[in-house]
């Protein structure tokens, strides 16, 4: 063989192994692990949120109607019992670092003063059913998703900062998950077994819907963008969260220990440790992706 062929050779594999490199993900990503232990929060697990300081938020921790705290190295304990009656779904922190919190009993948004404690209501509307998960744009106007169990249909809502609430669209099916994309021009919202997207429009309204992917097989919850707008979807009963690019790809399912991940959210020192709240066992499970959430990043402004 010549030596100028097998210079090209040596060149072309060195180029080979550099693009491999490239395409294959870095070990320990998209490896799920117990973060807290099994049965500290009740089966009504839901909500994760993080807050600036790293700390992750869930709803029921050791009974129903509270908030639990956990610290980043997994510690966890009751950070608010909420008004009587009241039990938490969805969580969010907005852009003042409040806590809001989906009140599916009261029909209400509530918001916690981190610092005092103090619970107030940021939004009601007794002709929802739930609200069930929710979704902040930079603005702080709440979008929520309305699930109707009993007839298997769902709506949508959005609540701005005056704390008036808008009906903005009802589903042929039980609205759950729901987001708003990273350039804030989508607001995605799930029914089983549909991902929907909606145009989103600059003053909180929504325009053209089309369907982003849909899933026959097992239901679908909570769900989290990261930075470049791929959706972190949980997979009820799969045991699975499934990773969807925002033309409506799959690109990666996560496996759980658990069987009925109920929600997700961003956090870790830098924005890339997804949270998982998994229904069957009570607890929380993490692992590490690529990039960022979308919520994190707001957090940094």
């Amino acid at each position: 063989m010549s030596v100028l062929k097998t210079s090209l050779i040596l060149i072309l594999s060195g180029c080979s192994l550099m693009l491999g490199a490239q395409n294959s993900a870095p070990s320990g990503l998209y490896k799920s692990s117990v973060f807290t232990p099994a049965n500290g929060f009740t089966s009504g697990v839901e909500g994760p949120a993080v807050d600036k300081s790293g700390n992750i938020y869930a709803v029921n921790f050791n009974h129903q109607g509270t908030i639990g705290k956990i610290t980043p190295d997994g510690t966890a304990s009751i950070f608010i019992e909420l008004p009587e009656g009241s039990i938490g779904n969805g969580i969010r922190f907005d852009s003042h670092g409040n806590m809001l919190i989906a009140d599916y009993t009261k029909h209400n948004v509530l918001k916690v003063a981190m610092a005092t404690k103090n619970v107030s209501v940021f939004a009601h509307e007794q002709t929802m059913h739930q609200p069930n998960d929710i979704a902040i744009d930079t603005k702080d106007r709440v979008y929520a998703s309305d699930p109707d169990w009993k007839t298997g249909k769902g709506r949508i809502w959005r609540a701005d900062l005056n704390g008036k609430v808008t009906l903005l669209d009802s589903l042929q099916g039980p609205a759950n998950g729901i987001e708003v994309s990273a350039d804030e021009k989508t607001l995605y919202v799930n029914a089983v077994p549909k991902v929907w997207a909606y145009d989103l429009l600059p003053d909180g309204n929504i325009g053209k819907k089309h369907l982003l992917i849909e899933f026959p097989e097992f239901g679908m919850d909570g769900m989290r963008c990261d930075i470049d707008g791929n959706l972190y979807i949980a997979r009820f009963g799969k045991g699975t969260v499934v990773k969807v690019s925002p033309e409506g790809r799959v690109l990666q399912e996560i496996a759980l220990k658990g069987k009925r991940p109920t929600n997700v959210a961003f956090g870790g020192k830098d924005g890339r440790t997804i949270y998982v709240t998994l229904q069957d066992q009570g607890n929380l499970e993490s692992f590490v992706v690529e990039l960022p959430g979308r919520e994190w990043k707001m957090q940094l402004k």
